[in-house]
């Protein structure tokens, strides 16, 4: 089982300096500290700067501090690729995720660069040719040098990259692109998040199986943070299942009888997952006070 973190908001937040102050205090799971899309190419170089300084200063309320580059066929990509290996946040977002090379050569890069190992990638998928190349991207996790953590799915970017009119109805293209990716996901036990910009709000992605959002205001952060929370009933059946499959008697046994049915060991393992993560946002909780 990969390590277990609460991911169930990602708050966007522009590297300018009024935004990163005040993300300072605001408790979300994690944060995605914007260098692309929120800096126009005036402020790049400027805002690169300025989260380096931030980055090191430290001081985040949020789990995750995770830092959305340009890519690295852009004029700015390179440079805040170093920035970020010597700032050293938990995370870089790769934007344009098409193939698994993409991350292994920035992993690569990080590695060069002196980046810590804890440093991890969050892969983009951002368009068709990504979504097509999802199952491919996702096993990148089995590569040392991709770095592979979770991967995030702009459906906004997907909208248009697939020439979707505005308003389109979900279930058309986008639903099964989302799917596709989903199913890469799960394939290769990551976290997937979701992108909403406007296409689908938290509650509609938590019943399509994502396992958080991205949002662009805190108010959508504890909106988030609700839709995702885990259900305590489940989490209880989970408990429970764990703890029959932990028994003496079950030592070794593929599948075991539990109330009235047959459970085999990879339901436990998700089982366990479920736990793992509800006892994760507890110590979160706790720490928070």
């Amino acid at each position: 089982m990969t390590d277990i973190r609460p991911r169930r908001s990602a708050l966007l937040v522009p590297a300018t300096a009024t935004a990163l102050a005040a993300a300072r205090s605001e408790p979300a799971d994690a944060l995605i500290l914007d260098l692309a899309d929120s800096l126009p190419p005036a402020d790049k170089e400027a805002g690169r700067v300025r989260l380096a300084a931030c980055l090191r200063e430290g001081g985040f309320a949020a789990g995750e501090r995770v830092v959305r580059i340009n890519g690295l066929d852009t004029p700015w990509g390179e440079a805040d690729l170093a920035a970020v290996a010597q700032a050293g946040p938990d995370a870089v977002l790769v934007p344009r995720v098409e193939e698994p090379e993409d991350l292994a050569g920035i992993g690569s890069r990080l590695r060069r660069l002196h980046a810590p190992e804890r440093v991890r990638l969050w892969a983009g998928l951002d368009t068709p040719l990504g979504i097509l190349a999802a199952e491919a991207v996702a096993s990148a996790v089995r590569d040392v040098d991709a770095r592979l953590a979770c991967l995030v799915v702009d459906a906004g970017a997907l909208a248009r990259e697939g020439r979707l009119p505005p308003g389109a109805p979900e279930a058309g293209p986008l639903l099964a692109w989302l799917a596709t990716a989903l199913a890469a996901a799960r394939a290769h036990d990551l976290d997937v998040l979701l992108d909403p910009a406007d296409r689908l709000d938290t509650g509609r992605a938590r019943g399509l199986g994502f396992d958080g959002a991205v949002v662009t205001a805190p108010a959508g952060a504890r909106r988030a943070e609700a839709a995702f929370a885990p259900d305590p009933e489940a989490v209880s059946a989970a408990r429970a299942l764990v703890a029959a499959f932990d028994a003496p008697e079950a030592r070794g046994q593929a599948g075991i009888a539990h109330h009235g049915r047959t459970v085999l060991r990879r339901e436990a393992d998700e089982a366990r997952r479920l736990v793992a993560l509800a006892e994760a946002l507890a110590g979160q909780a706790g720490r928070r006070g």
